[in-house]
């Protein structure tokens, strides 16, 4: 339990009549942080340092898990409540500081009556027992049903879907993982294992991350998955969870990974985390996701043949690329996602170039042509339009793929390939660990080409119509149905 002195302690049992407290509040409401995107997404006054997340699953993927999860924080202003993300689950009981509190649920916030009030800058350790339901929407996000138990799938806005949380990129926090199952499954989580204990036929497994994490990238594994282990560059572990009838007809793929860590390593720097692998998960999710040290796949992917070689191998490498680009480095809000898509959108362009034959100036140039329909259907990259609503997996729109990715490309023609490789490396350095935003990128590049680019920025990131492209002045965009792209 975090340290309180005697003197807070003190003022918090003076303060504990949960009757008089309630008496002189208004009524609980939803919080949020004012995310362009997700405006009642993450809560204010606190900082989250840990996350611990026990999970007990019987065996059944269509049934709730009972889940203890605790959130060790420290408030950054004084609180007179306590908001955390959460639905789709029950909650039971909520102590902070080890003392039994009020709430209410409103709307996906949970809303939390601490004894007393709280000054900024104390500790706080919020355990909530809960249920996390893996039933509901398919394409909502959080749990996802395999043929063999649940993964996760937890972006943009689904960490809450599983957890209680501050569920906001921009808080990132360190993630112990306890999960107990029957002792016939596997469980995997991001981070390294730290414990595997037998209670008869169950088997409780523990997993840490050594790194901060957001809580959109968590990931937890369970099913009849067999685990892979190999080495990489610098003796990084690698780990593989596979279903375990696939084991020996993926290997063709998971050998493919350290020579792929190699590859971004000589184009970025040092991978930043303490392993890596891929997930093979038996299930339909429509897209392959970047979760923390442990990036997920759809088996389909590999296993039915229905895609070529440099395909399947540029989706690995846009997922391996987001562990620098949006795990290490996380967005500051959700209009940042540019820097994480279009990031790993360039690297996987790069490596089909190298590796699959697929010339990157062609792929720039069709992206180009399409650049102005795809900012008049869904924003430009870096002021995105705010995604439909009930279907929030529609902000992730080609203008925030391959149309970032074109960003970069005028970023290299336009300060050279030189200076653009120095900015990329010193990015992810400066910024591991933590979170940055677009200001910090065109702040970077500008210090690093040792000029303004301020007018280049404002086009590329923010314009409605896509800038001449530096050094090919005869490309050309397609103006989007219904008007007229001006001279």
């Amino acid at each position: 339990m975090p340290f309180l002195s005697r003197r807070l302690r003190a003022a918090l049992l003076a303060t504990a009549s949960a009757t008089l407290v309630a008496a002189t509040l208004p009524a609980p409401v939803p919080l949020g942080i004012g995310d362009p995107l997700f405006p009642h997404l993450g809560n204010p006054g606190y900082d989250v340092l840990a996350y611990d997340i026990g999970l007990d699953y019987q065996g059944r993927n269509s049934e709730p898990l009972e889940a203890v999860t605790t959130i060790d924080a420290r408030t950054t202003e004084p609180l007179d409540r306590i908001n955390l993300d959460f639905t789709r689950g029950t909650v039971r009981s909520v102590e902070v500081n080890g003392l039994r509190t009020d709430f209410a649920v409103e709307d996906e916030d949970l809303i939390i009556e601490p004894p007393g009030p709280l000054p900024a800058g104390v500790p706080l350790r919020i355990t909530v027992r809960h249920t996390s339901d893996p039933r509901g929407e398919r394409d909502s996000g959080g749990w996802v049903q395999t043929a063999d138990g649940l993964a996760m799938a937890n972006q943009a806005d689904a960490g809450h879907r599983v957890f209680p949380s501050n569920d906001h990129p921009a808080d990132k926090a360190y993630f112990t993982f306890r999960i107990t199952a029957p002792q016939d499954l596997t469980v995997v989580a991001n981070g390294l294992r730290t414990g595997r204990t037998r209670h008869g036929d169950r088997t409780t497994w523990t997993y840490r991350t050594e790194h901060p994490m957001a809580t959109e990238l968590a990931q937890v594994s369970i099913g009849r998955s067999t685990v892979v282990q190999r080495t990489g560059p610098h003796g990084l572990p690698v780990r593989d969870v596979v279903p375990v009838a696939d084991r020996q007809r993926l290997e063709p793929w998971l050998k493919k990974t350290p020579g792929q860590l190699e590859w971004m390593e000589k184009q970025v720097g040092r991978y930043p985390f303490e392993n890596y692998g891929v997930l093979i998960a038996d299930t339909d999710t429509g897209f392959e996701l970047e979760t923390q040290t442990l990036s997920l796949f759809e088996r389909r992917l590999f296993a039915e043949g229905d895609f070529p070689e440099w395909y399947v191998d540029s989706v690995m490498v846009h997922e391996l690329a987001h562990q620098w680009f949006g795990d290490s480095v996380s967005p500051g809000t959700w209009s940042d996602l540019w820097l994480n898509e279009g990031h790993a959108s360039w690297y996987e362009a790069r490596y089909a170039q190298e590796h699959g034959g697929k010339p990157l100036e062609r792929r720039m140039r069709d992206a180009y042509t399409r650049s102005d329909g795809w900012r008049a259907g869904g924003g430009p990259p870096a002021r995105p339009d705010a995604p439909a609503p009930g279907e929030k997996i529609s902000l992730f729109r080609p203008v925030v793929y391959d149309g970032s990715a074109l960003v970069l490309y005028a970023l290299r023609q336009e300060i050279g390939p030189s200076a653009f490789d120095r900015l990329e490396r010193l990015w992810v350095r400066k910024h591991r660990d933590s979170n940055a935003a677009t200001a910090d990128f065109t702040r970077l590049a500008a210090q690093v080409a040792g000029r303004d680019l301020g007018a280049f920025f404002d086009g590329w990131l923010y314009g409605t119509n896509t800038p001449p492209m530096p050094g090919h002045p005869d490309w050309h965009s397609t103006a989007p149905a219904g008007s007229a792209k001006p001279a």
